[in-house]
């Protein structure tokens, strides 16, 4: 069976073949599970950059869809050397692609492909592929192509007044690259058209052969066999020992070889898969909890990374810090007392963040958080926007504490961590009676995304009250589990 191959098609085929055709050939199964928020916001980010990108361009001209009527339009467009082109359609040999923008230039009779990407710099084993395949079909169409470029967020640009576009963008001629990229990618090309053509569904998938992360959106299906925790999920396993491992068979890490090499990190996470008894480093953890110093501060930040800067001092994907929650520990057998922050206006929240702050942390005791780097680098960014709070700022970071360390240097290892050390790994299996599961937003990915229906977004009162609570409720149980975790260790060390 023929079929038209996306440039969509063709950049899933070459992440996971497999994937690819089961997009193709069964969709039921390839759009089985629902988009994640973190997915959801990705494409909100790409539509936005795109529609941002859009106005440098004033007197381009738009085509919508991608059917029969869309290919007419961009036919006679091209044959009225319209200047600048926004979503052409072309099809060609079982090919098909719309182009983010399309520039003609009369001096030369060539055409100026701009892709535009929602990155703060081009992917260097992603978007030129992209390109190559978009050069190679206009190509194919009897387009001479000249130029081929990637328009991506300026990583520089910080925001001080109205947004400058000119500013925000930055456009890199990648041309050299994507030609070298050609003779590859045109006979990928025909490879894909000829795999995803096929009517007989083939076993497996390349994914096999990736760490769980990694893995395509139908991987499960594909590889029934593959248990839900396997060897795709040793920390750092490197693609050289998975392919090891897979190749002999090995999935369940309790038939790994004892001879196999795995770093000491790896192999008590492996060993903890058949010992009954978690593995429990006392003399470690207690040395860890006894630096901390009272009155404890659970704390843990929210934050919305926005691709085009929302308010000055900010650039692309730097974080908005909008919310906060502290459980405060005064003395060893004191009760945490809770406090917390949230700003639901549209505009920037970093001073009265700070502020709150302030008021609620003193200048001594531990402040305790999990995944130092994410607080500490949220910190630094707000004293460089208000320096007026550089030296309390500067302060919090000098007593951080990083309560998964403990976790992470493994003085603690239990296999129903499963080689993670997130807080919701250990949570469940260390304070059980606590769950995220009951909440409305149960990731922090959920409750980025709420916020800026929240400050962003014209709702109904009862709405926005209703999302307010929802975030309160996620984040205080963020520290209220930090302590739980911490109270477990301190009490049974």
């Amino acid at each position: 069976m023929e079929i038209t191959v996306s440039k969509t098609d063709f950049l899933l085929y070459l992440e996971c073949p497999k994937n690819a055709w089961l997009k193709k050939h069964k969709p039921k199964v390839f759009y089985a599970s629902e988009l994640s928020e973190f997915e959801k916001a990705i494409i909100e980010t790409g539509n936005e950059v795109e529609l941002a990108a859009r106005q440098l361009f004033p007197t381009g001209v738009l085509i919508d869809g991608r059917d029969e009527s869309a290919r007419q339009q961009t036919a006679q467009f091209i044959a009225a050397h319209e200047q600048t082109i926004f979503q052409p359609v072309f099809m060609k040999d079982g090919f098909l692609a719309a182009v983010d923008i399309l520039q003609y230039d009369s001096t030369t009779d060539s055409y100026s492909i701009i892709e535009i990407k929602a990155s703060n710099e081009i992917k260097k084993d992603w978007h030129p592929q992209d390109l190559a395949f978009q050069v190679s079909l206009l190509k194919k169409c009897g387009l001479n192509v000249s130029k081929a470029c990637i328009m991506h967020l300026n990583s520089d640009y910080v925001r001080s007044g109205d947004l400058e576009l000119i500013k925000v963008f930055v456009i890199e001629d990648i041309t050299e690259t994507v030609e070298n990229l050609l003779p590859e990618i045109e006979e990928q090309m025909i490879k894909a058209r000829e795999y995803l053509s096929q009517d007989i569904e083939k076993p497996g998938c390349d994914c096999l052969y990736k760490t769980r992360s990694n893995h395509c959106a139908t991987f499960e299906y594909s590889n029934p066999d593959v248990p839900e925790y396997s060897v795709h999920d040793i920390s750092r396993i490197g693609k050289r020992k998975l392919m090891e491992l897979i190749d002999s068979g090995i999935y369940l890490l309790e038939n790994i070889p004892e001879e196999f090499e795995l770093s000491d990190n790896q192999k008590n996470q492996v060993d903890m898969a058949v010992r009954p008894q978690p593995l429990i480093r006392t003399d470690f953890i207690r040395d860890e909890l006894e630096k901390l110093v009272y009155p404890l501060y659970f704390l843990d930040y929210e934050t919305f990374a926005c691709a085009l800067p929302r308010f000055d001092g900010f650039g692309a994907y730097q974080h908005i810090p909008f919310q906060y929650s502290l459980h405060i520990v005064d003395s060893p057998d004191s009760e945490p007392i809770h406090k917390e922050f949230l700003h639901i206006e549209s505009h920037d929240p970093s001073p009265h963040f700070a502020r709150s702050l302030r008021d609620h942390i003193g200048d001594k005791g531990t402040v305790i958080v999990w995944y130092k780097p994410f607080e500490c680098g949220r910190n630094r960014e707000l004293a460089r926007r208000h320096p007026e709070y550089h030296s309390f700022l500067n302060s919090i970071e000098s007593r951080v504490y990083d309560l998964r360390d403990i976790f992470s240097k493994q003085y603690y290892v239990h296999k129903e961590f499963k080689g993670g050390t997130s807080i919701k790994d250990v949570l469940p299996v260390l304070v059980p009676e606590l769950s995220y599961k009951k909440l409305a937003i149960q990731e922090g990915g959920t409750a980025s995304q709420k916020w800026n229906e929240l400050a962003n977004g014209d709702i109904a009162p009862d709405l926005k009250q209703l999302i307010s609570e929802n975030l309160r409720e996620y984040c205080k149980l963020d520290t209220y589990a930090m302590y739980a975790i911490w109270k477990h260790l301190k009490d049974r060390i």
